[in-house]
């Protein structure tokens, strides 16, 4: 058994703590938190089990290292704290751990990452003997495995396009949808996720991932955007009002560029309410889906629909990238200390756990 930290408890460390439970090669040793209120609560209850598992959670960094965990699931945030979520992963792998992470973009092409990024890192892992493998769902297995996986069933392949379509009320994080995607605000306040260059800092290393894996050479990336106001004001379950004439849907498309022609896409198309930009692809049931669309011979599209904590789409998505990193930790245990990407690591089947359940 694999002693696995869980670090972190929002959204995706409460999904890390089901699926480090349900794995039958690793064992829950410790669960860190940042809060102080959560400190001493049984990690069954925070992480939505509905009974405990004996694992006390602690705010105590130091001592859970000490220990020497052999895996580190590092479910902190790192989108507004990107610095010390790298301080955080370095640490760990320090200590001699496999840490596997949604929370750092530039790192799931790791080796096109930043120097300021990559370097810190590959000093850890010489220093301390352990790994990290950053990947997640959009960005990660929705467009790197996935559409690569499905590429392999065509004759002839045109584009490859992944896409993201969702109903961002639905999403747990609302100072994201509002701030950083923007939703809410007036047609003139420039969203951080939204601003030149930072959709191609997300999304960019997955198209070159791709590329890499085609054996194709890239001319460009560029960026589309495309913003739409509410024609009305829209009220939702779980955020409340957005007025009329505020950005209510946002479509933008990430291309890697092949002779001059965008073959390797990745579009988001987002939206506070279903009444906003009705003449743009849905999801099949109006709430969330993942979908690779490979144009070509023959035409494939496959979608993609995940739920989860009460049939929550957003929830959904969040137990399959944490499922796609927790699966990781044996093979990576078994790999030399490194650095790695979503081409190094395969994809593998719940080996161990069809029809298991703990008990």
């Amino acid at each position: 058994m694999i002693p696995t930290v869980v670090w972190g408890t929002g959204n995706v460390g409460r999904a890390a703590i089901r699926a480090v439970e349900a794995h039958p090669a690793l064992t829950l040793t410790a669960v860190l938190v940042h809060d102080p209120a959560k400190a001493g609560r049984d990690a069954g209850e925070l992480g939505g089990l509905g009974r405990t598992l004996g694992v006390a959670a602690t705010d105590d960094i130091a001592a859970v290292l000490a220990a020497r965990p052999r895996a580190v699931v590092y479910a902190a945030s790192g989108d507004i704290r990107p610095d010390d979520a790298l301080a955080d992963i370095g640490r760990a792998i320090r200590s001699g751990a496999v840490v596997v992470t949604p929370s750092l973009y530039p790192l799931y092409d790791q080796r096109n990452a930043p120097p300021e990024l990559r370097d810190p890192v590959l000093a850890a892992v010489a220093e301390g003997g352990g790994s990290l493998f950053v990947s997640g769902v959009d960005p990660g297995w929705g467009n790197d495995v996935l559409p690569l996986l499905i590429s392999g069933l065509g004759t002839e392949v045109d584009v490859i396009r992944c896409q993201e379509i969702f109903d961002y009320s639905t999403y747990e994080q609302e100072d994201a949808v509002r701030h950083l995607i923007g939703m809410g605000h007036p047609m003139d306040y420039q969203p951080l996720m939204l601003a030149e260059s930072v959709p191609t800092m997300v999304w960019g290393g997955q198209i070159r991932l791709m590329a890499r894996a085609l054996g194709v050479e890239l001319d460009e990336i560029r960026e589309t955007l495309d913003r739409r106001a509410l024609e009305s004001e829209v009220h939702t379950r779980t955020m409340g009002s957005f007025a009329r004439g505020t950005q209510g849907a946002v479509r933008f498309e990430v291309q890697g560029i092949v002779g001059g022609v965008p073959r390797i896409v990745i579009e988001h198309i987002t939206r506070i309410h279903a009444s906003c930009a009705p003449d743009w692809p849905s999801p099949p049931d109006g709430v969330g889906a993942h979908r690779v669309v490979i144009e070509g011979r023959p035409r494939i599209e496959v979608t993609v629909e995940a739920s989860d904590e009460g049939e929550n789409r957003s929830a959904g998505g969040n137990a399959t990238a944490v499922g796609r990193l927790v699966s990781a930790i044996d093979w990576l245990v078994d790999a030399k200390p490194g650095l790695y990407d979503a081409l190094d690591v395969p994809l593998r089947p719940a080996v161990g756990r069809l029809g298991r359940r703990p008990a």
